[in-house]
């Protein structure tokens, strides 16, 4: 009998650990049928793709995304799709937006703007808005389709201003509220989320520049959603950390809660705080508790205006002129005393908020096109002036401060990236593909990660790359018959040239509603097919133009 599709002449990686090994992949009805070589000896196959001297591996599973709200506009989820990524897991951080009430709508949407640069405009004109609880919202994505696999957590933030309003940025649950928000959890997850997910992280501010509502969440409070998880005995908690819950104290509410913990994410810096805790979460798993860090192969690097320093935001002095108008934040630019009590926040911090100016340098300016590329540091020492000063005397010249820098902050010492690549007890995340579009594209996590540290850095083989990238992120979430290339699982392939493969480069385009600029990573070197389902959905580094093959995955009960 003749298969719906067979890739061929390929070696299969299955996403066990296992070597490789030549076969052909035969797909019918969705899931794979046959693992062989020469499976299709009479050309009567449906439909073939060349997999000749590349890698067929199961499908890629992002677990660190934001495409909450993209999915609405664009349902093939570019770029990820171009990166082998099959399967997706949004509404992290806690910042979804659902559960949400009508009149909720426009302070989800101003928290999303802030926390994770989503443009307001877009988000208005992109969200159907057909839907208020959790379970209403996957339905929603259900019906208009969805190009790859679809997951997602259920938000704390989210949570909270579905149960209190706006009194969700200002104080406490009472007793009445956490027993609301433990029923919408609960029903949250029976209706298909993937989990729980929470941020006390300091980083993270929402509207008016506030601390985002989860971050006001008591310990108690945390520990009331965790009851609900622990009852319903499946799905992830994803954390992160704060001083409501920080990495030394996972272990002892994993081992409470029974689910698995991830959090996010482990990143090097100067400060080295890195190297401690990856001691705290070897010490957790000594303790036998499953709490998985977060890695990510790429530097953190944005692209951010000195008009919109999303970066800078953490330091409260920029916190306050979230709401600003571009006056008021031109004003406060050309104030010697306000650049000095800016500084001397950064220089008092030693958790890795403070700036590394040798790591900035200039991307786009209308008025100096010849400084692009430029060190801002060396820019700094010509002048005579400190690289913050530089900055924004550069950035006073530009028509609306729109001077645009590129920085990397953390991850960029490659020694510790590579051994915490190697650890047996972290999964890769924060890729963020969704959240800040206009500054950061991490999308390319798979690809960067298979080029940069295995063909090129030779840190971990194919296989052990490939089960970081699928077998391990499918065993963690308990979805079943995802993330192995066998006999029955559901037919998620990526097929990829391990000589080439590579990132390709980020590029600016405008093709958000409206018109919105967006940075993308969807020029992808290598990556030849990507099938959901048993549907190819990129063929030849081409994308099909189908954007119905994924489905909703839910977190089984694990054994």
């Amino acid at each position: 009998m003749a298969h719906e599709l067979v890739i061929k002449g390929g070696t299969v990686v299955d996403g066990t650990g296992a070597p490789g090994y030549a076969a052909d992949v035969a797909v019918d009805g969705g899931r794979v049928t046959a693992i062989g070589a020469d499976l299709d000896p009479d050309n009567t196959a449906d439909q073939v793709l060349d997999a000749a001297g590349c890698v067929v591996a199961p499908g890629f599973i992002d677990i660190h995304t934001h495409f909450d709200a993209q999915v609405f506009w664009d349902p093939a989820l570019t770029p990820s799709c171009f990166h082998g990524v099959t399967t997706v897991v949004a509404g992290n951080c806690g910042f979804t937006i659902a559960p949400t009430r009508p009149e909720g709508r426009d302070l989800i949407a101003r928290t999303l703007e802030n926390v994770e640069d989503m443009d307001y405009e877009v988000l208005a004109a992109g969200i159907p808005w057909d839907f208020e609880t959790f379970p209403e919202y996957l339905e929603s994505i259900q019906r208009r389709g969805v190009g790859l696999n679809w997951s997602a957590y259920v938000g704390h933030t989210a949570m909270r201003l579905y149960v209190m309003g706006e009194d969700a940025y200002e104080r406490e649950a009472t007793p009445e509220e956490l027993t609301q928000l433990q029923q919408v959890l609960r029903d949250s997850m029976e209706g298909g989320a993937a989990g729980f997910a929470t941020s006390f992280g300091m980083p993270h501010h929402g509207v008016d520049g506030k601390p985002v509502p989860s971050r006001l969440a008591t310990k108690g409070e945390l520990d009331a959603m965790l009851d609900v998880m622990a009852e319903v005995g499946r799905g992830v908690v994803d954390l992160v950390p704060g001083p409501q819950c920080l990495p030394g104290d996972m272990a002892e509410l994993q081992l409470r809660t029974g689910v698995p913990f991830t959090w996010g994410a482990l990143l090097t810096h100067p400060s080295g705080g890195h190297v401690q805790t990856a001691a705290l979460m070897e010490q957790a798993w000594d303790d036998g508790a499953e709490v998985w860090a977060q890695v990510t192969p790429r530097p953190l690097t944005f692209q951010f205006t000195i008009a919109q320093p999303y970066p800078w935001n953490p330091n409260p002095v920029f916190a306050e002129l979230q709401t600003a108008t571009l006056e008021e934040r031109t004003a406060a630019y050309a104030d010697p005393a306000w650049r000095a009590k800016a500084m001397d926040w950064w220089n008092t911090q030693s958790s890795g908020f403070g700036v590394r100016w040798d790591t900035f340098s200039i991307g786009d300016s209308e008025v100096h096109p010849e400084l692009m590329g430029a060190s801002v540091a060396e820019l700094a020492a010509e002048r005579g002036t400190a690289p913050f000063d530089t900055l924004l005397d550069l950035a006073a010249e530009e028509p609306g401060l729109a001077l645009r820098v590129k920085v990397v902050i953390a991850n960029d010492d490659t020694e510790w990236v590579g051994k915490l690549l190697q650890h047996e007890h972290t999964t890769l995340g924060l890729s963020d593909a969704g959240a800040h579009a206009g500054q950061l594209c991490d999308a390319a996590q798979a690809t960067d990660l298979l080029g940069n540290w295995v063909r090129e850095r030779g840190v971990l083989t194919v296989e052990q790359a490939v089960r970081k990238l699928s077998g391990l992120q499918a065993d963690i979430f308990g979805f079943e018959d995802r993330g192995y290339l066998r006999e029955g699982a559901w037919a998620d392939i990526a097929v990829f040239d391990p000589e080439t493969v590579a990132p390709g480069p980020v590029r600016r385009v405008a093709d958000f509603p409206g018109g919105s600029e967006r940075l993308t990573a969807d020029q992808v070197v290598g990556m030849r097919h990507v099938v959901v389902n048993g549907t190819p959905v990129v063929v030849d580094g081409a994308h099909t133009g189908v954007t119905d093959a994924g489905q909703l995955v839910k977190p089984g009960v694990r054994p």
